[in-house]
Formats: C-alpha cells, structure tokens, sequence
C-alpha cells in the first residue's frame, strides 16, 4: 500500500511575501468588510424600526441584509487575521464548518432571490391580489422555505465532502476554504459523488432559474405597457435593484464555475474570490440605499438618533 499522511489541518496561501503588502492587504479587506457590516446592519435595523417598511418587499431585502452579513462572516474574518498575524492555517473542523456556511448561506440566497421576483410579479403583474397572494404568512413561509432548503442543501454537499479522510496536499492555493480547492484534495469516490450531487440538484436550480426568467419577462412586460410614465419609472425603481444583486449573485456563479483554479497567481485568486464572497455583501445595500428613498429616509433617522440624541429629542 502507498504511504500517505491523513490531512487534519489544512495552510493558506500569502497574498504575497512581502509582509507590508501582506499587512495592507489584511487592512484594506477589513475596511471593506467594517463597511458591508455597517451598511447590511443598517438595512435591517431601519426596515425592523420603522414601520412604513413593514412590507413584504422589505421583510426580504431584511433577511437578504441578515444572509449577506452571515455570508461574508463565515470567510473573511479569518482572512484577515491570517493576514495580519500571519497565521496560515485552519483546523479539518474549521474548513468544514466554511463550507457548510458558505453553501448555507448561497443556497439560501437564491431561494430568497426567487421568492423576491414572485413578490415583484405579485405586485406588479396582479397587483390587485397582492394583499391576499403576498399576505404575511404566506411571506413567513416562503422565508423560512428558503433557510430550510438552504440548510439542507449545504448538508447534503458538507456531508459528502467530510465523509471521508483527505490525502495529499493541505495548501489551499486561496484564502479560505473554497470548494473546488477542497475537492481537488479530496478523494476520487468523494469528488465522483460531488458531481452527482451537483448534477441534480442543478436540474432544481435551472427550474428555479427558468421561473426567474418568466418572472422577470412578465414583470418588464408589463412595465413598458404602463400608460403613465411615472407608474413605469416607479416600478423600475422597484424591480431594478433585485434585479442587479441577482445579476451579480449568478455573475458570482458563473466565476466560481468557470474560471480555472490557479496554483500561482494569489492576486488572480484573490480578485476572483472577490467576486462572490465580498462584492455582493458590500454592495447590496449600497444598491438599495441609492435607489429607495424610504430606506435612505430611514438609516439617515437612526444615524442622526446615534449621533445627534439630543437635537432628535429637541426636535420632538
């Protein structure tokens, strides 16, 4: 029999060898990463707080700002401390738990982001049922509908990856745990299983990327047929910044998919991991403050009650 090591931890790569740009490196991701906490922490507190967003397009865009704070705390805290101690390494427990988190977190994602273009068709396409179609319960429902299935999900693909000791090589040529570098050192019945897992559950996820496409052809559809000018600019307004954070969550797939893995390039790596793991989070709800003036009205009410007390109270 060959002779092989049981892998039980695995080591990052170096953004780089010089240790100040491996400084700034850890510096510039904290920055971003203080900045998309700020800005998803603000979305949920001003549609929570105030009760003009207590609907059912903002009870979504709530737990969106909810998934993207969790999504981008499973890998970039510890990126950062990598960086900045240089601290290479993470426990076999450690990387399994990222990628549970990191499919949990995904999966969930795109089941709300269906569940937000069937309430954007609802309202738009028929809005006279909208009341009764996107009541409070039925939204509870589709809520919890896509934290289940997305914890399901991550459980089925975490357990199959786990379910077996890994041999090889322990350098992940990334800056967390990501699932191809995982599978790459995985064994071959492993990596066989994976693929069936991911070959049918993409017959589910191209279902749901099929009723997207439906959904959102109906819903411009009937915009452009709007008699008024204000009502079609008032509906894009409503539409559009779903529309772009699900635009860039599958642009996130489609990278993740197709682009090669690199064992060379820590820059290349670096940017693509960008891609889906700090760029949606940090800008999804700079989307939806620039574009909804009921969320702007409502985070400028709490940072002034943070930072101004004393003249709100006055103003009372």
């Amino acid at each position: 029999m060959e002779n092989f090591t049981i892998i039980m931890e695995f080591f990052f790569m170096d953004f780089s060898s010089n240790k100040e740009l491996q400084v700034l490196h850890g510096v510039l991701i904290l920055l971003i990463y203080v900045a998309a906490l700020m800005g998803n922490l603000l979305t949920f507190t001003a549609i929570v707080t105030d009760p003009h967003l207590h609907s059912p397009m903002y009870f979504f865009l709530s737990n969106l700002s909810l998934l993207d704070v969790g999504c981008i705390s499973v890998t970039v805290p510890k990126s950062i401390v990598n960086s900045l101690t240089g601290n290479k390494s993470i426990s076999l427990l450690g990387c399994a738990a990222q990628i549970f988190f990191i499919i949990f977190f995904a999966a969930t994602e795109f089941a709300l982001l269906v569940s937000m273009s069937y309430d954007r068709y609802v309202a738009i396409c028929h809005p006279l049922h909208y009341g009764i179609t996107m009541s409070s319960l039925h939204c509870l429902w589709a809520a919890i509908g896509s934290w289940v299935s997305g914890l399901i999900y991550s459980t089925f693909h975490t357990g199959n990856m786990f379910r077996l000791p890994f041999s090889g090589s322990n350098m992940i040529h990334q800056f967390f745990c990501d699932i191809p570098y995982i599978l790459k050192v995985s064994s071959s019945e492993v990596r066989d299983s994976e693929y069936i897992l991911l070959v049918t559950s993409s017959i589910l996820l191209l279902s749901c990327f099929g009723f997207l496409i439906i959904s959102y052809t109906y819903i411009f559809s009937t915009i452009f047929k709007m008699p008024s000018k204000q009502g079609r600019h008032k509906a894009l307004m409503t539409c559009s910044p779903q529309l772009i954070i699900l635009l860039m969550f599958l642009l996130g797939i489609m990278i993740t998919a197709f682009c090669p893995i690199s064992d060379a390039s820590p820059v290349q790596n670096f940017l693509v991991s960008m891609t889906y793991t700090i760029l949606p989070q940090f800008m999804n709800p700079i989307i939806y403050s620039l574009r909804n003036t009921k969320i702007k009205v409502a985070v400028g009410r709490i940072l002034k009650t943070a930072f101004f007390p004393k003249k709100g109270l006055s103003i009372i």
